[in-house]
């Protein structure tokens, strides 16, 4: 299982602290929202360093889900991860922090651009969220065409990426897929976001030829059903992305609609499935945030290994709700999943 799962994506050092009021409206921040960082929030992460108590997290999400699966599955650098960081300190700790989760960091090092962060400022139960992506969008296709990678990319069973990847460096994934196809092996991709259905759909429709199983949350999914004009049926959305055109003949497209807490949507095989979500008392949700890319680890940890379908939802729904119950994507101690 060394180097079983491999993910492809942009990773970002989550400087999470519990701030004032003050703070976000000192740089224009809402309680809840997520934003890309402009100009005059760059200030904002020196300022948490030095004048709160920071917590460093290895984040983005396709580096969320990797970790997530890493601790399902218990197994000593079972996963390692590709993507860009900077030449800095914060290039340091991010690599620190998701090797000290047991993943197996491939990062490029970028010498002009500052390793991409995450702002976490949590007021009460509330947390917003503001990235600079910095060197994650600087990744280089010759850096996944280096002898050492593609060692590393023969040597995986699976590979994952999100639709975030694709604003910047879609011929790496396009080449991922051409490798996941020659080589018979499953292609995992992650929509993301509305905003990657919407504009760069081009790229989105360049990688799904070799994508195997797509996975995405209910509004990306009605993103999708909108602008493909494919309607609002869950059902007939997933049957219509299943049946797009397909390299690789061997496996049907296997399609996942999450829907937080509603029934999890599946359609493989020309048939449609859905798995109830347990229900978690309110009083015990910390956090949502990283609950969909928990999803994913927990689902691929099984994927894997061949386990029966059900099994993989069930672990994706169990990582899910072990991470909201947290602060921040992390994790207890030991995963308890029982199959």
């Amino acid at each position: 299982m060394e180097g079983a799962i491999l993910g492809v994506g942009n990773p970002l050092l989550d400087i999470s602290a519990k701030v004032t009021e003050d703070l976000l409206k000192k740089y224009d921040l809402k309680p809840g929202d997520a934003i890309l960082a402009q100009p005059k929030h760059l200030p904002l992460y020196e300022e948490l360093v030095k004048n709160y108590k920071v917590e460093y997290t290895a984040g983005g999400a396709a580096q969320n889900s990797i970790r997530a699966s890493q601790w399902m599955l218990q197994i000593p650098k079972a996963t390692g991860y590709i993507g860009c960081i900077g030449h800095d300190d914060f290039g340091k700790k991010l690599k620190e922090a998701a090797e000290k989760d047991g993943v197996t960091t491939h990062y490029l090092v970028d010498d002009k651009l500052p390793t991409g962060t995450c702002a976490v400022c949590i007021v009460d139960t509330e947390r917003s969220l503001c990235a600079n992506l910095g060197a994650a969008e600087a990744y280089k296709k010759s850096h996944f065409e280096s002898a050492e990678i593609q060692a590393t990319v023969k040597k995986a069973q699976l590979y994952y990426s999100t639709g975030f990847f694709l604003t910047h460096s879609p011929d790496v994934l396009v080449a991922l897929g051409e490798i996941a196809a020659q080589q018979n092996k499953p292609f995992v991709f992650n929509l993301a976001a509305p905003f990657i259905i919407e504009f760069f759909w081009e790229r989105v429709a360049a990688v799904l030829p070799f994508v195997d199983v797509v996975i995405c949350n209910e509004d990306e999914a009605l993103c999708l059903g909108k602008t493909q004009k494919w309607g609002n049926d869950f059902n007939e959305i997933a049957k219509k992305l299943s049946d797009l055109p397909k390299k690789n003949s061997s496996r049907h497209r296997m399609v996942i609609f999450t829907r937080g807490s509603k029934e999890t949507v599946v359609f493989v095989d020309g048939k449609h499935m859905s798995f109830p979500v347990p229900k978690i008392p309110k009083d015990q949700i910390v956090d949502t945030n990283g609950a969909g890319d928990s999803f994913v680890g927990g689902f691929l940890s099984q994927y894997v290994q061949g386990k029966p379908l059900e099994v993989c939802v069930k672990a994706g729904h169990y990582c899910a709700s072990e991470v909201i119950r947290r602060s921040g994507c992390t994790f207890p101690p030991k995963p308890q999943f029982q199959p």
